[in-house]
């Protein structure tokens, strides 16, 4: 039986093994997203200057460590020419791989440091955050990496997307089972889970870059024997110069003009933080705007619906992808996200079951444009590729300069959101009581009473206005983004030029 299983999975597509990593991440950031902050805010008792500086310093070290991680893998295939040899894809694959079997451990090992108070909260929130997204901006550089490196053509990188989007819909699962589990006030249970999920993820890495590794080591040994083979027919060409090692500066100064890029990394920061302000207010709207009209299992319903669709949803948009293209159905959500915010603002906070919808909608729909972004990033690669003729596609850097323009929304999302709802409505996340922020015991009763409807009818406007302005940014930027048509074609024939034009040359026999 043991030997039949190992025998499937040796067998088991390329493009299944490489969606697998994803659920071995979505089992664990999901959870992370749900309830990291209310861990601090409401059992570790974390004060708000604390939590506050800890976003703070989050918000630098998460937006430097990408591209700092992305540069230090990716910053030899800059150069046009290479003394040596060629660095081949499977090479290429093999050191993604290798980078995924060590850091994907440690991520599942960091993930559990936030579950257990082992520091002053202020001090174990800093090194908590930063210590995880660490891990996981290297999990998630080589993965996405591996979907520019192991595919060129649209077809074989929507085919990944789709595994790695049903991969991620089974790992969204953890939500619901994760509800079962949450207690304030009794820690251990969620604890215990949470040990689980991060054992799953471990063997799960540990098995999943084995197998991948396998498979290209001997495509890698396949390859060199070829090459091997043909070494005395190959004609030496005249030497040419060798360019020289492309700088940081000078990588970022090709950056600058890459028109299509910049508007890419503008539109996708309001994407990150619209997916993150729904996330971390999520539990909050449905607190303040619904828990008195529906019951606790139509809650959880609702919560782990709005994390488990965007991956369901994902599969379809993929195959809107392969009809009409990546621009087209991205465009699309704009719209609609627009669309149904509009309707939802005009129908007022009392329409129960339209409330459920959109609540539910708002977040599916802005977590199913952000899976379809990768897809994006990988055609800035070929772009990037041939607009500077590079050797070898710098994928993972390339993906590292993304993040280190966006990645700020994932922190200002709570830092914004928290300051529009005290400025509104005066309520404060941080106090032990916030609706009796008053002086004596009668006035209190009566300032919570007031305070009440302010509140929830200044969580719906944050619900509604806020995918307004983010739908209406994403367009004005969206608009001005020109690979897609005949311009990608273009460049993908080119890409796929440049690199059967690094064959070797054969005598004429």
């Amino acid at each position: 039986m043991g030997l039949r299983l190992l025998a499937c999975l040796f067998h088991l597509p390329t493009a299944v093994i490489y969606g697998s990593l994803s659920l071995f991440v979505s089992i664990l950031h999901n959870v992370f997203l749900l309830y990291y902050v209310d861990t601090f805010v409401s059992v570790y008792k974390i004060d708000k200057l604390s939590f506050w500086i800890g976003e703070t310093v989050f918000l630098i070290w998460n937006s430097l460590n990408d591209p700092l991680f992305g540069w230090l893998s990716d910053r030899v295939f800059l150069s046009t020419q290479q003394p040596g040899a060629e660095i081949s894809s499977p090479e290429v694959v093999l050191k993604r791989l290798r980078a995924l079997s060590h850091n994907g451990p440690l991520f599942a090992i960091s993930f559990l440091a936030f579950w257990v108070a082992w520091a002053h909260p202020g001090l174990q929130f800093l090194l908590c955050l930063c210590m995880y997204d660490s891990f996981l901006t290297m999990v998630d550089l080589h993965h996405n990496a591996l979907l520019a490196d192991l595919a060129v053509s649209a077809k074989d990188r929507t085919s990944l997307n789709f595994y790695c989007s049903l991969f991620s819909a089974i790992g969204s699962l953890s939500v619901f089972m994760s509800y079962a589990v949450w207690n304030k006030e009794d820690f251990f249970s969620f604890r215990i889970f949470c040990i689980v999920l991060a054992l799953c993820s471990i063997i799960g890495f540990t098995l999943s870059t084995q197998l991948l590794r396998q498979r290209f080591e001997a495509d890698g040994k396949a390859k060199w024997d070829q090459e091997s083979t043909l070494k005395e027919l190959y004609i030496e060409k005249l030497s040419v110069p060798q360019d020289k090692r492309i700088t940081l500066a000078e990588y970022l100064q090709q950056l600058s003009r890459h028109r299509n890029f910049l508007w890419f990394v503008c539109m996708n920061l309001v994407q990150v933080f619209h997916c993150h302000f729904n996330s971390n207010f999520f539990p909050l709207f449905l607190e303040h705007l619904l828990s008195d009209q529906i019951s606790v299992s139509t809650g959880s319903f609702l919560l782990g619906v709005s994390y488990i669709a965007p991956h369901l949803n994902n599969l379809y948009f993929l195959s809107l992808c392969r009809r009409c293209g990546v621009y087209a159905v991205v465009r699309g959500l704009f719209f609609l996200k627009l669309a149904l915010s509009v309707v939802m603002l005009l129908a007022g906070p009392d329409q129960v079951y339209l409330l459920c919808i959109f609540i539910a909608s708002n977040r599916v729909f802005t977590e199913g444009t952000c899976k379809l972004l990768n897809l994006v990033v990988t055609d800035l690669v070929d772009e990037d590729l041939v607009l500077n003729r590079r050797k070898q596609a710098a994928s993972a850097l390339l993906f590292g300069m993304v993040a280190l323009v966006t990645k700020p929304g994932q922190t200002f999302a709570p830092l914004i959101g928290t300051w529009l709802l005290c400025a509104y409505t005066g309520y404060d996340i941080f106090q032990r009581n916030p609706l009796s922020n008053v002086m004596s015991a009668q006035p209190k009763l009566e300032s919570a009473a007031a305070l009440e409807p302010t509140l929830r009818q200044g969580c719906f406007y944050l619900l509604v206005f806020v995918p307004i302005t983010c739908a209406l940014l994403q367009l004005l930027s969206w608009s001005q983004f020109s690979l897609h048509g005949k311009r990608l074609q273009m460049v993908k024939a080119q890409r796929q030029s440049l690199t059967q034009g690094r064959a070797p040359e054969i005598k004429m026999i």
